[in-house]
């Protein structure tokens, strides 16, 4: 169904025992790609358990390690978001533990669709409406989402064809959480009718933003210290920021990127400090240290932004590099 070019032999697949997964598990053994899954079961559904065992059969029969992690979700009132920190800090662990290099996950076109008509009704730009893509660089692995360009309309034919079973979480079908609402209302019914549209119009989007040439690369890393090129525009900065804070596990939402823009020094989270400092933009971890004289004398003179300093003091980074 789909070739897949794979360069790493350490890989896990986010599995859920749904069409996504479950399409994804198959289309990896058919490319003869390496990988283990990891699955979660939130305890909200009598069904997930027979998706859990399932995913232990697959496992088991094509030699696979299956890692479950069984939780009992209490915060229903925001569970979209308390349902997402607890899967990837789950697959954070399990990467960190293993040393997987790379993390697959379903995402198909609807999700794609969903997310920019989600980010759309929030007032977002290009860069956050677009912001689902293939291949992401974290700090310690790749995520990869290889089904972006297929519906998962094909992803259910390709099952049904293959004789392969899945599952369907009939909560999904519930306009009980926000994207739910969007896929209901919205992607699926857009989908149906305007498939091959809305893949090409991915593509040309995807091309138009490539084209802008963006210098997303750090000019400097030491450590967890980041130091980029400021490129004197408010969504250029803010993209290069946003994938720093990706790879770091920080996900910010629309009004922190407009405090970031306005404050150009902010610590976000109380974890990350971020600078748009002259000709540079700085990002690394918040840190609350006392310093000596000496050391600040030599930010000064060097105009290093002030919430960056303790970092620099705490990790011994030298003046000189920047």
């Amino acid at each position: 169904m789909i070739n897949l070019k794979i360069n790493t032999s350490k890989n896990l697949l986010a599995f859920s025992a749904g069409i996504d997964s479950t399409a994804l598990f198959f289309i990896l053994l058919e490319n003869n790609i390496e990988f283990d899954i990891a699955i979660v079961n939130y305890n909200l559904r009598e069904q997930s358990k027979i998706e859990v065992q399932y995913a232990k059969d697959l496992a088991k029969k094509y030699n696979k390690k299956c890692f479950i992690k069984d939780v009992k979700s209490e915060n229903i009132s925001n569970f979209e978001k308390e349902a997402r920190d607890i899967r990837y800090n789950f697959f954070n662990e399990l990467i960190s533990e293993y040393d997987y290099e790379r993390l697959f996950t379903a995402h198909q076109l609807n999700d794609k669709l969903e997310w920019f008509l989600m980010q759309l009704s929030k007032g977002a730009g290009l860069l956050e409406i677009l912001g689902l893509n293939t291949e992401e660089n974290k700090n310690d692995y790749i995520l990869t989402r290889p089904l972006l360009e297929c519906s998962k309309k094909s992803l259910e034919e390709y099952l049904i064809k293959n004789d392969i079973k899945y599952f369907v979480d009939e909560s999904n079908l519930l306009p009980l959480y926000t994207r739910n609402k969007f896929r209901l209302d919205f992607a699926n019914k857009f989908m149906e009718k305007y498939e091959n549209g809305v893949r090409s119009s991915f593509k040309y989007l995807k091309n138009d933003l490539e084209s802008l040439n963006i210098k997303e690369k750090a000019i400097l890393e030491i450590k967890e210290l980041e130091v980029f090129e400021n490129l004197n525009d408010d969504n250029l900065n803010i993209r290069i920021i946003d994938k720093s804070l990706k790879r770091r596990g920080f996900l910010i939402s629309q009004k922190q990127r407009k405090e970031i823009i306005e404050q150009k020094e902010i610590v976000v989270s109380h974890k990350i400090s971020i600078s748009i400092y002259a000709e540079h933009i700085f990002i690394a971890p918040k840190v609350t240290i006392t310093m000596n004289k000496k050391f600040k004398d030599a930010c000064r003179k060097t105009n290093i932004p002030k919430n960056i300093r303790e970092y620099l003091f705490q990790e011994n980074i030298d003046m000189k590099s920047l």
